[in-house]
């Protein structure tokens, strides 16, 4: 294993990166950027705030900002007090968002007013209606009974939210919560203490959060960030969102460790996009497979000057269209802490098609998943895995439902090992994967089916070339039922993620559906059924 050799907390790390890199540029979004000493002063000031407005060690602070300057000042400011940072997916809906807040029992919000389209305040309202009245900014609300604070970045005029500038300036209105004091506080911050509480979809309606401590989050993104050839004089161009995973671990950290910069934006929009990769000079381009596409179909594309590509995943931006079998690739999750097997570059013509090798400090195992039989190298099955980098947890999850008695973590994913190397063969169940971003059909199923108009809704994903998937829906409406495809979508889209919604809207007759002798939707059969029709209507 390749470990850094000062103590692995979130603190350490960026003291360190601050002394090694200080006056290099970190982040750049728009007109705005930070070097890597900017960025330990100005959470600094952040976290002295937080101290004196009574966060400390396990407070639960979410973050609901966009990738950016702001969402990286007060992450490590959190961190550096000790905090459980709690990402907020920025595309969450009202719905969405409000589940959250109350499974994650979030303490303190640190959000923005407004990013692109959504307004949070009007959304964190709608998500909690007990929130609007209230006239005043110290909460005691029932329907989120442990929120008692919500800092805002950008224009507010709501009564229940404070500023967050004004939470920043608190830092020095109060000699006795000084740098000092801080470097204390920090002492205290060990590598075992939880620092980030992470969601994502599962295989279930309700996403999962994964606890992971300062010491996985260090320690891994630190090997993945030496199984790169990134130097310090990369720019980096990522659109994962820091929210997820692999924007946090691989992106984030794995381009500060590094010493490189990192190119954020906005939002993506193939021109727009292309303008940026050219000003900023960038070298390393990471991202999604269908990002590459949208990328080289711009008209502009073949004028543009990307010579200074030469790294990352979106191949078409170095070499044109590549078969990504050749290309190394990795399997890795949320409760990982990203990839837990990894290659990459071009593969030797034997190992086409894999995920890698193991990283170093996790270990395997290929079960039958009806037996929990241990299957022999070459033999498809369940994926475990345990090791240093595998959460704590699912928040609000009893161990013993997490991890077997050995410690390993069932996966879900289906593949087999090969003198050493993974190859991923899917998902045990039924979750689809569209553009990066993991979709639980059954979430789908539960609003489609609230809605008066349908009888029953079965959600599956089709095989899409450049996305992977898309979200389709088989609808039966309810006798004598005025429904159509787009209403459908439009309604979906005020309640769930966009990334959620139904490309595909199919309607059926009842009996036209596959079931099984169960009575079972059977959705491999009802996949196939979709994937024609779509095909013929195209």
């Amino acid at each position: 294993m390749q470990l850094p050799d000062y103590t692995p907390t979130i603190p350490a790390m960026l003291h360190r990166l601050a002394q090694r890199f200080g006056e290099r540029e970190l982040v750049v979004l728009n007109e705005r950027r930070l070097r890597y000493v900017e960025l330990e002063a100005a959470s600094a000031r952040l976290a002295r705030g937080l101290l004196r407005a009574g966060v400390g060690k396990g407070t639960r602070v979410g973050l609901l900002m966009p990738n950016g300057p702001d969402w990286m000042i007060a992450w490590f400011a959190a961190a550096r007090v000790g905090a459980l940072a709690v990402p907020i997916n920025t595309f969450y809906q009202a719905r969405e968002l409000g589940w959250l807040l109350q499974h994650a029992d979030i303490h303190t919000l640190l959000c923005v007013s407004r990013y692109l389209n959504h307004d949070y305040l009007e959304r964190l309202e709608q998500s909690v209606p007990e929130l609007g009245p209230q006239t005043q900014p110290d909460l005691c609300l029932s329907t989120l009974p442990y929120l008692r604070a919500v800092y805002v970045w950008g224009e507010s005029d709501r009564k229940w939210a404070r500023s967050g500038t004004a939470l920043d300036a608190q830092a020095d209105a109060d000699p006795n919560f000084d740098a000092d004091f801080l470097r204390a506080v920090e002492g205290q911050v060990t590598a075992a203490d939880p620092a980030m509480l992470i969601y994502s979809s599962g295989s279930v309606a309700d996403p999962k959060g994964a606890l992971h401590t300062h010491g996985a989050l260090v320690r891994h993104s630190y090997q993945l960030a030496t199984m790169r050839d990134l130097t310090q004089d990369d720019r980096v161009w990522s659109p994962m969102p820091f929210f997820w995973i692999g924007g946090l671990v691989f992106s984030l950290l794995g381009t500060m460790h590094h010493g490189a910069c990192l190119i954020t934006e906005d939002f993506f929009e193939p021109g727009k996009t292309l303008d940026l990769l050219e000003r900023e000079r960038v070298t390393v381009a990471a991202g999604w497979p269908h990002y590459g596409k949208a990328l080289s179909d711009h008209p502009s594309f073949k004028q543009r000057d990307l010579s200074r590509i030469r790294s990352g995943n979106i191949y078409a931006l170095q070499d044109g269209p590549v078969d990504p079998e050749l290309r190394g690739n990795s399997l890795g999750m949320t409760e990982t802490c990203g990839p837990h097997t990894y290659v990459e570059g071009e593969l030797p013509e034997e190992q086409r098609g894999s995920y890698g090798p193991v990283v170093p400090g996790l270990e395997h195992k290929v079960i039958d998943p009806d037996t929990a039989a241990i299957l022999p190298p070459g033999t498809p099955g369940e994926i475990c895995v345990r090791g240093y980098s595998l959460m704590q947890g699912l928040y609000k999850v009893e161990r013993e439902a997490t991890f077997d008695a050995d410690g390993y973590y069932h996966t879900g994913d289906v593949g087999y090992f090969k003198d050493g190397i993974l190859y991923f063969q899917g998902r045990q169940g039924d979750m689809i994967k569209t553009g990066g971003a993991n979709v639980a059909p059954v979430e789908i199923e539960k609003l489609l089916e609230s809605y008066p108009e349908v009888k029953e809704a079965f959600v599956v994903g089709v095989s899409d070339p450049v996305r992977g998937q898309n979200v389709a829906a088989a609808i039966v409406p309810q006798p004598g039922a005025s429904i159509d495809p787009d209403s459908v979508r439009a309604r979906v889209k005020t309640e769930l993620s966009a990334y959620k919604v139904p490309r595909y809207v199919l309607f059926y007759e009842h009996d036209a559906l596959p079931f099984t002798d169960s009575g079972k939707i059977d959705k491999r059969r009802l996949e196939e059924l979709l994937a024609a029709r779509i095909a013929e209507e195209a």
